[in-house]
């Protein structure tokens, strides 16, 4: 947000607790990776400035935007402790700031939140009266991590939950400057704003775990293709193609957790969230369905090879990632297992440690495997050729779950998986055996007898 403010010629002044972002910031160097970051901070490196001196961030500017976590609890909700304390600085400052400024609070929190907790303490710690002294705005922001800066330029929608019309009219010119593609800015209360927020993530969420489920369908149905299913359901505008790829399951430090805190809000007001709770149970199945699909077709002894660590292609984020999430479980049961990714290969050694081999490639992962499972989307994959992959017998299996290679290449030499292709399932006894509906298909023999289950 800081790179991209600046990017539109306003000055910025980033405000951390942690020093080593201060100083990367102030030596002109991207505190994170993320496409695009070092070229637009190099770019524009006089008006952008870090301190780890909040109150002196405050009285020097115009407007104050919260970015700070708030991790899950143990219910599923939010924790606010993280806001309240930026609240307690911010408020300090306040209280010595003869101007009119604007408080923005952009990270995600529970419906009730931002009127009900973050607002009494901005005014307690400040001495004043939000919508007279000061403004108070919930602007959450819809970005993914890869293409955030792409995302902040051209987003679909704005959304702002105002303390009053004067804060969200300020807010709202703000962005018109910054933003590329014109957005619909909807400005709300905020609870409405705060539940939308939640929303859009879960609802985002069910249609990932929608195609996923109709993978696994497609995978028990001879001739069955989920990729043309789904670019064809996609094209009715009431579904949209987003999101609609039958593969993995989602993760990242959004999407999960959103999921089970919109579930958790429904608890607690007594309404029932059984979409959301479903979404969440198939997304917890998708790891441990891979892992039997990896399971049937390793030979005594062999070696799993995971391509794709990083929870997405073009970020080093690992968190609630499926691939690591896959070399986590075979290792801890036994399985030898080597990994690669192109950036979140030091992420992944804090957590894996000695449990896993690290190749320096993906060719070099590959030469290894005797199962290779690309579990991320990768562009750097694609250039796999079957001279990457192991030789000698029994010849391996590749597991595509993204179907980045190219099938009539590798089909014919190795044991090639595509997720949501019905040309694997069919014939396994391993994954029909626990089916809960039997189905003889008109027009097909009685040996193409298949079962659709629940895994």
């Amino acid at each position: 947000m800081a790179a991209v403010m600046v990017h539109k010629g306003h000055t910025v002044t980033g405000v951390d607790v942690n020093p080593a972002y201060v100083a990367a910031i102030q030596e002109g160097r991207p505190p994170v990776n993320e496409p695009g970051l070092a070229a637009m901070i190099t770019a524009n490196r006089e008006r952008l400035s870090a301190t780890g001196d909040c109150a002196a961030a405050v009285l020097a500017t115009d407007a104050t935007f919260i970015m700070v976590p708030t991790p899950s609890e143990s219910d599923g909700g939010f924790s606010m402790k993280y806001v309240l304390s930026a609240a307690e600085q911010i408020g300090a400052a306040l209280r010595n700031k003869p101007s009119w400024h604007l408080v923005v609070l952009s990270s995600t929190v529970m419906p009730g939140s931002t009127g009900g907790t973050l607002l009494p303490a901005l005014e307690a710690h400040s001495g004043k009266k939000c919508g007279r002294d000061f403004g108070l705005c919930y602007n959450p922001e819809f970005i993914a991590l890869g293409s955030v800066i792409r995302d902040m330029l051209n987003p679909d929608m704005i959304l702002i939950g105002e303390s009053d019309p004067r804060s969200g009219e300020l807010l709202e010119e703000l962005y018109k400057g910054v933003c590329d593609s014109n957005p619909r800015i909807q400005r709300m209360n905020y609870v409405n704003a705060e539940l939308t927020k939640l929303s859009v993530n879960t609802f985002v969420t069910t249609k990932i775990s929608y195609a996923n489920m109709l993978a696994q369908v497609c995978e028990r149905l001879p001739g069955a293709d989920a990729d043309v299913v789904t670019s064809a359901i996609g094209c009715d505008t009431r579904i949209g193609s987003k999101y609609l790829k039958g593969a993995l399951g989602y993760g990242g430090p959004c999407f999960p957790r959103d999921n089970v805190a919109f579930s958790a809000l429904a608890r607690a007001t007594g309404a029932p969230a059984l979409l959301a709770e479903a979404t969440d149970q198939l997304n917890r199945r998708q790891v441990p369905r891979l892992t039997e699909i990896v399971r049937s077709r390793l030979p005594k002894g062999g070696t799993v090879g995971v391509l794709g660590l990083s929870y997405k292609p073009e970020t080093e984020v690992i968190e609630e990632s499926q691939g690591m999430d896959l070399a986590k479980h075979l290792a801890s049961t036994g399985f030898k297992v080597v990994v690669y990714d192109p950036a979140a290969m030091e992420n992944a050694k804090k957590q894996l440690g000695g449990a896993a081999t690290y190749a320096a490639s993906a060719s070099e992962c590959a030469r290894q495997a005797d199962v290779l499972v690309i579990t991320t989307a990768w562009p750097e994959f694609k250039k796999l050729t079957p001279a990457d992959l192991k030789s000698g017998e029994p010849r391996p299996a590749i597991v595509d779950c993204w179907r980045v290679l190219p099938a009539d290449l590798f089909a014919s030499l190795t044991d090639y998986v595509r997720l949501g292709y019905g040309g694997f399932a069919t014939g396994s006894e391993d994954q029909t055996k626990d089916a809960g509906i039997g189905i003889d298909a008109p027009g097909l023999s009685r040996a193409a007898r298949i079962s659709v289950g629940t895994d």
